[in-house]
């Protein structure tokens, strides 16, 4: 494998350039994450109650964001999406609504919410726990 590590331009083949640019080689290190981990905040512009906390995002330099959702029992959130999201149920079920239809996700499910679907998503009576990633950051995004 070739190997060019000079400066922030230099990239290791077959690699995408952001995984060498020196910010992401030193502050990136393998990290382990549990919902404890995490600061949950309501979720921006919304009044139910569902939460968010991002673990990794745009603050540590890196090129996604990952974080934990919480929806208690019976929430609902309505919005656009401003970037391309997956949520995977840890936790309990919800569903998630567009023009098209439904599907709902419990326990190891994942949804993939394409950038610029307008969805409703809704939490069962048992509330649900998710984990997320987004591409790019959708903090910026809802700035």
């Amino acid at each position: 494998m070739l190997t060019v590590v000079i400066d922030d331009r230099s990239w290791r083949a077959g690699f995408p350039r952001y995984l060498c640019t020196r910010q992401w080689r030193q502050t990136k290190k393998v990290r382990k994450f549990t919902i404890t981990n995490v600061a949950l905040e309501r979720s921006p512009g919304q009044q139910a109650d569902i939460f968010v906390g991002n673990l990794v995002d745009e603050r540590q330099g890196g090129p996604i964001t990952i974080g934990y959702g919480r929806y208690a029992p019976g929430q609902s959130l309505t919005e656009t999406i401003e970037v391309d999201d997956v949520m995977i149920v840890l936790e309990g079920r919800l569903s998630v609504s567009t023009d098209l239809g439904t599907v709902t996700a419990g326990p190891g499910e994942i949804v993939y919410m394409p950038k610029g679907e307008a969805v409703t998503i809704r939490s069962r009576e048992e509330g649900a726990l998710t984990a997320y990633v987004t591409y790019p950051h959708w903090r910026p995004a809802h700035a």
